[in-house]
């Protein structure tokens, strides 16, 4: 009997990628433009790539898609919801109120209704006041007259404690039952004013995030494709879709993960820098032992701050869509780009507009589209524009990496042709075969993760038995998510002594990974 083959996919901003793999071989790959409505993109070349696989759609065991449209919607400020903070915490914690420090234009799309109650536990769990139950319903009440229905529920120290924001939950939906509540502990790790930002995030794209979920599905549903389907999320493993219906959030950084995890694949090196060069931007990233590092500072999602975990992704405005000005002799590159639209307006297709693939073109590192159409570009302009591109990369990887010694460079991403040179501080540059697919691959090759997050008191369990119990957390996490027990592994284990609290106290993170269930099911 065939093996049975996946599908991965990666729904960008210029592009749609998909891969057919069968164990570890890619069976063939595809490529289309974003559709405004993604829906049609994806069933374009969902279709295209089962033919060139010779693939049908009962042979499918698995979905996978990386995708970049809630993240998207948030930056550009479009298709949120209005939400409101429930934050309890009371007496504690009402020095800085909710939504602070968020752009006007974000406050504008989602205002900040906030309510501080009473309830909450110290970093050990004991709590420090009992849960205001009837300052909630006095909440749920007003959000009612409101009508906001989309609610981040946050209590201090939740991680620890993830009771007291279910207990709050409760009292809330008994005034509104058909409410949408997100608990920060599901979403954020232990800092308040982050966990906060990231569970009000989550709040906004949920709505959109069921509509995009059920377009994909849709898409699917009329081609055929019965398999079940997952998504990427942040860290490269994969949620179900009623996760990322929950979750959106999970996926924001999908897109460069998926990218990093493909150039490993696809090159077999565990260790190195990765640059996926798409048609809008080109993603840095740092991989460490077959993953993506990940930043250890607040990061910052369209504005607003959060301790979410997120790949240490580094990005600049430069891609194959990128458009080209001057200033005399002096070249300036973006940071607007054509996006999906380069079929249609960049020159060597027609267009009327100077873009990085032109200058590609012209200077004879692709064959893309009509050559005779950039034959009028100066060729003192083709290499001053190289130069700044290669300056570009080689100071963006300066800034990713942690000492002066050479790295090795990974290139993906249909805008690779761009980089045509040695780079300084680069020991060597791959370009593996399926490059500009890698993002899909990615998608496609996906794991399934649990973790563990939590403050550990060393000196009652030792060192030993607390670092055994997140250990086993985290197994039953993965397995929990859909892991099969016998693949589950810990891939990362880090400790942070909270050396400002009670003697013992330690901030365990742990990872585990594992591979579907149903990977190789008949």
């Amino acid at each position: 009997m065939r093996e049975t083959a996946r599908l991965g996919i990666d729904v960008g901003g210029t592009n749609t990628d998909a891969v057919v793999m069968a164990g570890e071989k890619v069976l063939a790959s595809e490529k289309r433009s974003t559709t405004a409505d993604v829906s049609s993109g994806v069933i374009s070349v969902v279709d295209a790539v089962l033919k060139k696989a010779g693939v049908g759609p009962q042979d499918l065991a698995q979905v996978m898609i990386g995708t970049t449209q809630f993240i998207n919607a948030f930056v550009q400020r479009r298709q949120l919801t209005p939400v409101a903070a429930v934050r309890v915490s009371l007496p504690k914690t009402d020095g800085i109120p909710p939504f602070i420090g968020w752009p006007a234009d974000l406050i504008d799309a989602v205002g900040e209704q906030s309510y501080l109650v009473g309830g909450g536990s110290f970093y050990d769990g004991k709590e420090y006041a009992p849960l205001d139950i009837q300052g909630l319903a006095d909440a749920a009440h007003d959000l009612r007259a409101r009508n906001i229905k989309s609610i981040a529920v946050i209590a201090n120290f939740a991680p620890v404690r993830p009771d007291i924001e279910r207990r709050a939950a409760e009292v809330l939906l008994q005034t509104l039952p058909d409410a949408d509540i997100t608990l920060s502990s599901e979403v954020g790790g232990l800092g308040l004013i982050d966990r906060e930002n990231a569970a009000l995030i989550n709040a906004s794209l949920r709505q959109l995030s069921r509509s995009v979920v059920k377009a994909l599905t849709d898409a699917f549903e009329k081609l055929g494709i019965h398999a079940p389907i997952y998504l990427s999320q942040n860290d490269g493993t994969l949620i179900s879709t009623d996760y990322a219906t929950r979750f959106p959030i999970l996926t924001c950084s999908a897109g460069p993960t998926n990218s990093i995890r493909g150039a490993a694949f696809l090159t077999g090196m565990q260790d190195a820098i990765v640059i996926d060069v798409g048609g809008t931007t080109s993603d840095f990233g740092f991989l460490v032992r077959g993953f993506p590092r990940e930043t250890a500072t607040p990061h910052l999602i369209g504005g607003v701050r959060t301790n979410f975990r997120m790949p240490d992704v580094l990005s600049i405005a430069l891609g194959g869509g990128t458009l080209v000005r001057f200033d005399g002799s002096s070249p300036r590159l973006g940071p607007d780009s054509v996006g999906y639209q380069l079929s249609q307006r960049a020159l060597v297709f027609g267009g009327r507009d100077l873009t990085l693939t032109d200058i590609a073109v012209r200077a004879g590192h692709a064959r893309i589209g009509n050559p005779a159409a950039v034959q009028s570009v100066d060729q003192t302009a083709v290499t001053a524009v190289l130069d700044r591109i290669h300056l570009q990369m080689e100071d963006t990887i300066d800034q990713m990496k942690t000492n002066s010694k050479p790295v090795p460079v990974i290139l993906v991403g249909g805008g690779h042709i761009l980089i045509s040179r040695p780079l300084r501080g680069v020991s060597e540059i791959q370009r593996p075969q399926h490059a500009e697919v890698a993002n899909a691959v990615g998608a496609a090759i996906s794991l399934v993760s649990g973790r563990v997050d939590k403050i550990f008191d060393f000196a009652a369990l030792g060192r030993d038995g607390a670092l055994a119990k997140a250990r086993k957390e985290a197994v039953a996490a993965a397995v929990a998510a859909g892991a099969a027990p016998d693949t589950v592994e810990i891939v990362d284990i880090v400790e942070l002594p909270m050396t400002h609290m009670r003697t013992g106290s330690v901030h365990v993170k742990v990872r585990a990974v594992g591979q579907l269930a149903t990977a190789g099911a008949a």
